[in-house]
């Protein structure tokens, strides 16, 4: 199966606060550490250090707010943009990069003087005319054109900007965001986000967050969607399309927002109108939805073959299923407001989303989690999903493989059973609450679960975490 960043799609189927203090683990300063021996000196490294994607991300800054405004021509398939990143300098910089491919550029200030510029592969080199002090915020301009395409992933499939026979279904994990905006596109480095993007008259385009403004002129209509909370480059989109679009405001104050091509519009009809409920029973386990807006975004793209979390308004190639509805949006507390802060980490979204699947079925009258613990474990030591440890995929190429989703959310369900049920959601709550807007390590979780439970762990999360094979029960 093509899993769920990428949750595989059959036809089966925030409330306003005070943002929490996140502390810079350990394990990111160690990341951002070894990025490159040119971090120490005054050149910007190439990457922040991921060892499955190491060109992903740069080093020596910290961007805190992108204004990308995009023009696509649906005829065409061509981009006109400007992308705006306001940052601050993490080490003195006589140089630094950003991630982008396949567009040209055409210019580009710092601080509104214009840099020289050079391409490098999937980096834009930028040397501003002044070397940037430690600690001086700045600001980016770029203006960039062309026709954007997807980018190949190691396990063969295409993300990024994916043009259809509408529009474009664009979604970017894991390192598609530099196939349509320059940007620092590891998951550590994220940001708020202002999206204007302006399509012909009859075309809807879909972004992240809080429809702040809609005009047309000239047969021409601008969207301008808002995401204030904290946002990595992965899970930014810009889609577009015909769409029906329906909005409201639920109980507890989200703004919803649904684009549906018209042609999934009635296999997509039922599952969408159990958002608003998905929604308020994944708060009471997880704690308060950490966005201000939700929504779906169904598109006819049926060459993709996922869906993904895009934050606030999660995107699918097709009518999605209940299940696939509950675990996109659990991902908008485990892997969107909690990111992950090396890609090896990844069981910690999708395990956790494909677990709240569990939980839900469990609790709406379907096969109970420990059923589904059952089913997976009755599965002979040559299956798939024994093929490696969920907390050590060993590539880029396996980080959307059955253990790191199944698996993952068996070692969950093995802690639940450890821990009971107060124990457990008290570990998930605090996790998302503690981490909200920031990052987290297996490690930081692992550690978590044991000082809330006053259990050792140590032996459950090798077992299951840690080790290759299937393991011997219990």
């Amino acid at each position: 199966m093509t899993p769920s960043r990428r949750h595989p799609v059959t036809r089966t189927t925030l409330l306003p606060g005070p943002a929490v203090a996140t502390v810079v683990p350990f394990a990111l300063a160690a990341l951002l550490a070894g990025a490159g021996p040119a971090a120490a000196g005054t050149v910007g490294a190439a990457g922040a250090g991921d060892p499955y994607f190491p060109l992903e991300g740069n080093g020596g800054y910290d961007v805190r707010h992108y204004d990308l405004t995009l023009g696509y021509d649906t005829g065409s398939g061509r981009l006109d943009a400007t992308a705006v990143l306001s940052a601050r300098a993490t080490q003195r910089l006589s140089r630094f990069d950003l991630d982008l491919k396949g567009l040209k550029v055409t210019g580009v200030t710092v601080d509104h003087v214009k840099a020289s510029f050079r391409r490098d592969g999937q980096e834009l080199v930028v040397t501003p005319r002044r070397a940037l002090a430690r600690g001086q915020a700045f600001r980016i301009a770029v203006a960039y054109q062309g026709k954007p395409g997807p980018v190949t992933d190691p396990d063969g499939s295409p993300d990024g900007w994916i043009p259809t026979d509408d529009g474009a279904f664009v979604a970017n994990e894991p390192q598609g965001a530099m196939t349509w905006f320059p940007s620092d596109s590891h998951p550590t480095d994220k940001a708020s986000y202002d999206i204007t993007i302006t399509v012909p008259q009859g075309r809807t385009a879909v972004s992240n967050g809080v429809l702040v403004g809609r005009r047309t002129v000239h047969g021409h209509t601008t969207f301008h969607w808002r995401q204030s909370e904290p946002m990595a480059a992965y899970l930014a989109t810009a889609t577009v399309g015909t769409f029906d679009v329906e909005s409201y405001t639920t109980r507890d104050g989200i703004k919803v927002y649904n684009a549906v091509d018209p042609r999934e519009a009635s296999a997509a009809a039922p599952v969408l109108k159990e958002l608003p409920s998905v929604l308020a029973w994944e708060s009471k386990l997880f704690g308060p939805y950490p966005f201000r807006a939700a929504g779906s975004i169904v598109d006819r793209a049926p060459d993709v073959g996922y869906a993904l979390e895009t934050q606030t308004r999660p995107v699918y190639d097709r009518a999605p299923s209940l299940g696939t509805l509950v675990h996109e949006n659990a991902h908008q507390w485990f892997g969107d407001s909690v990111s992950l802060t090396r890609w090896q980490d990844i069981w910690l979204n999708e395990g956790f989303a494909t677990y709240a699947e569990w939980l839900y079925s469990e609790q709406h009258g379907g096969r109970t989690a420990q059923q589904t613990f059952d089913a997976l474990y009755a599965r002979p030591a040559s299956d798939d999903v024994w093929s490696f440890p969920p907390a050590d995929p060993g590539s880029g190429a396996h980080i959307f493989d059955s253990p790191v989703y199944d698996r993952g959310a068996m070692a969950l369900h093995k802690l639940h059973t450890a821990v009971g049920d107060a124990t457990f959601l008290r570990i998930l709550r605090t996790w998302a609450a503690q981490n909200r807007g920031g990052h987290g390590t297996t490690a930081q979780f692992t550690g978590l679960a044991e000082r809330l439970s006053g259990k050792h762990l140590d032996a459950l999360f090798h077992t299951w975490l840690d080790t290759a094979g299937k393991p011997s029960m219990p």
